[in-house]
């Protein structure tokens, strides 16, 4: 008999399984016999193995690991698990690609997803970050029309520079991101060599009830490691799997990774001098007017039991805030505090929040939500309502900050103005290296060149907007005409969508 144990096989329900490797049949030929029913829910569970991979960052690893408060923060927010220098709070994290499916290579040239589920005494706070501090659109609207162009073509399911460039070109509030892609960053080495970003600002708020805006940047402490083109392309070919490997290799030797958490702050009075809507994730908030505040320490000490358990079925929810913690107005924010949420019980199930990792563990969660699909624990013996007088769980009154809002309801479009591209020109004169322009300007060049010649040409005004130089290198890249570009830059941005329509 090959193999054997001291464990043995049974079905779901516990029952031995007497035999795993040849059917129940009628006679030594066949046919199957429909009582076989270890064949039947072997098979029945193989055919509802995979659950619907997520539609963006669909391939990912993770680990779990501890925050350590460095600083008391409780004058800037009551969140609990900030409000002590020393607390150490339990967490998970998932890194991922953004556009490509599961069997993508870790290399892809991509944003990287760095969410952060913290297991909190109040619940769990969820940061659903990546490793840009910026993002390529600016109001919900237009996300999945963005991540259409990501993804495969309808027609022919293959991916496509054309429909890539065609809507950035369309969306130049995305140059700053598209800027940040295309330079070194745009494929991290691994995942324990990067920086995470909350991104969006959110709310902090104290136990007085006064509040602040602040963004979170999570800095990597093994240094920023990147991979160029040409090394990404040849890791795609050897391990398609290399950061995945790298992160678990690297807890499992000991190796632990650590970030450091910083955060910036601002009065609602500070936030009201910018020049521009510091609400608007397409722009960061510049360090001289909001300086990086250390406030503890990320170590990833734990690699997952199991990867579908713990990993695939880990869900992220902007909406998971804890108090002392909330939203800020970013438009994109918003759309985000609905759409993960829902995408979740759509892709797990309404009871996803009883997943292990997924579940409350610095405290119980107390809820009047009953029944539906895999339901993993039911409160017994209480109301299911509020108002109740039988002992059943009400609210805890916390009190929360007024927000003015004012304003009538209406459809807002923001315009393109030369702040749109400010940023991109400080990031690429000021920041980037000569070595590090001139690839970026190279692997520009090499995505750009799959695209038909208008797409080319509106694409390289976009470029010309953020630094005519530099438009003018791609455009000798390219093959296309430098002096059609800055004729094209001289049209307002509807006139040069016009000029440049099929």
């Amino acid at each position: 008999m090959p193999g054997s144990s001291k464990k043995y096989l049974t079905t779901v329900f516990g029952a031995p399984i007497v035999e795993d490797n040849v059917s129940m049949t009628a006679g030594k030929g066949g046919p199957i016999l429909l009582q076989d029913v270890a064949l039947l829910e072997k098979l029945a569970h193989f055919g509802r193995e995979r659950i619907p991979e997520r539609v963006v960052h669909a391939k990912g690893a993770g680990a779990f690991g501890v925050f350590k408060a460095t600083e008391d923060m409780s004058a800037f927010t009551r969140a609990d698990f900030l409000g002590k220098a020393g607390k150490e709070t339990e967490l998970f994290i998932r890194f991922s690609t953004v556009g490509g499916e599961r069997g993508f290579a870790d290399a892809d040239r991509d944003p990287r997803g760095f969410a952060i589920k913290f297991y909190t005494a109040e619940g769990n706070y969820d940061l659903v970050g990546n490793n840009t501090p910026i993002f390529f659109i600016r109001d919900p609207m237009k996300f999945p029309d963005f991540i259409h162009t990501q993804k495969r073509r309808p027609d022919n399911n293959l991916r496509d520079a054309n429909i890539k460039w065609d809507f950035w070109s369309l969306t130049p509030e995305s140059i700053h991101q598209v800027a940040i892609l295309f330079s070194d960053r745009g494929v991290p080495a691994n995942f324990r060599s990067m920086h995470g970003f909350g991104s969006h600002a959110y709310l902090w708020h104290n136990k007085k009830n006064e509040y602040f805006w602040v963004k979170y940047h999570i800095v990597t402490n093994q240094g920023i490691k990147c991979l160029t083109r040409q090394e990404a392309q040849k890791m795609a070919g050897d391990d398609p799997d290399h950061a995945t490997r790298d992160l678990y290799t690297a807890i499992a030797d000991g190796q632990y990774p650590s970030w450091d958490l910083n955060v910036q702050i601002l009065t609602q009075a500070e936030v009201e001098k910018f020049a521009f809507d510091p609400f608007d994730v397409t722009k960061v908030w510049p360090h001289a007017d909001a300086p990086l505040r250390k406030i503890g320490t990320i170590t990833l000490n734990r690699n997952p039991g199991d990867y579908f358990r713990d990993v695939e079925q880990a869900a992220f929810n902007p909406s998971s805030f804890v108090p002392g913690i909330g939203p800020s107005p970013d438009k994109l924010l918003q759309g985000r505090l609905f759409s993960y949420h829902d995408t979740h019980l759509h892709r797990l199930g309404p009871n996803y929040h009883q997943i292990p990792v997924n579940q409350p563990r610095g405290t119980k969660a107390h809820t009047n939500e009953r029944d539906s699909y895999m339901v993993l624990s039911s409160p017994e013996g209480v109301p299911n309502y509020w108002p109740n007088s039988l002992g059943g769980p009400g609210p805890k009154p916390i009190a929360y900050p007024e927000i003015p809002v004012t304003g009538a309801a209406a459809r807002y479009p923001v315009e393109v103005t030369s702040l749109d591209y400010e940023q991109a020109a400080a990031l690429y004169n000021r920041v980037l290296t000569a070595p590090e322009r001139e690839r970026l300007l190279d692997n520009v060049a090499d995505s750009l060149a799959g695209a038909i010649d208008r797409v080319r040409l509106r694409s390289l005004v976009m470029f010309y907007k953020m630094e005519p130089g530099a438009a003018k290198l791609l455009a000798e890249a390219v093959k296309s005409d430098y002096g059609q570009v800055e004729k094209l830059a001289a049209l307002s941005f509807a006139d040069l969508v016009k000029a440049t329509a099929a």
